[in-house]
């Protein structure tokens, strides 16, 4: 099994940048850093889109940039036109669910709430069985504060830890191409960050 496509979810404009909702963005463009790939604009797709190499292996990174709840606009076309299969999609994506500090992979399942999710589950013919790495987050005290929290940015505490679970997986995304995907897994999920 091979990565061909990383899409990392977020919404475009400079107030959502480094907000909660995209964290998954955030490790996108750390991912790009480190590999030296550069990510442009592609209104063709309604990304911004890059194509490179990470340890030898031809790879694509995607930002979609038509707002979170329609990040399969993006996803779906550009994946149906390489012929890239739904296993062979990794989707980074803050995770309400996880604790900051703790960054998980898993593969399939519902989208669990995340809007982002439910689209590009749709755009793939209603097929879940893409890889998810999860950016814990972790939850406001009630509902009523959820909008607010996710698109806030989170306080210095958590913003430390979260950049720790960040850190970890990109050096997972190295794991993931050299090895596979099990070992990247069980490196990553093993991780907590330290306060």
């Amino acid at each position: 099994m091979t990565i061909r496509l990383i899409a990392g979810l977020g919404n475009p404009g400079n107030e959502y940048a480094h907000s909660r909702h995209n964290m998954g963005v955030d490790v996108l463009n750390m991912i790009a850093d480190k590999y030296g790939i550069s990510i442009r604009p592609d209104s063709k797709y309604n990304g911004e889109i890059g194509r490179g190499m990470i340890e030898g292996q031809e790879v694509r990174l995607v930002f979609p940039t038509t707002y979170m709840n329609k990040s399969g606009d993006c996803i779906g076309p550009l994946a149906n036109f390489f012929k890239i299969k739904p296993e062979e999609i990794l989707v980074i994506h803050d995770e309400l669910d996880i604790p900051p500090g703790v960054a998980k992979f898993k593969l399939g399942g519902g989208p669990g709430g995340h809007n982002g999710l439910k689209s590009i589950i749709a755009c793939l013919g209603n097929c879940q069985n893409f890889h998810r790495l999860r950016i814990g987050i972790g939850k406001p005290a009630t509902r009523a504060e959820m909008i607010n929290f996710v698109l806030g940015k989170p306080p210095k505490a958590e913003a430390e830890l979260i950049e720790q679970a960040q850190k970890a997986a990109l050096d997972s995304i190295g794991v993931l191409f050299t090895q596979n995907i099990a070992k990247a897994t069980n490196q990553l999920n093993g991780f907590k960050a330290v306060r």
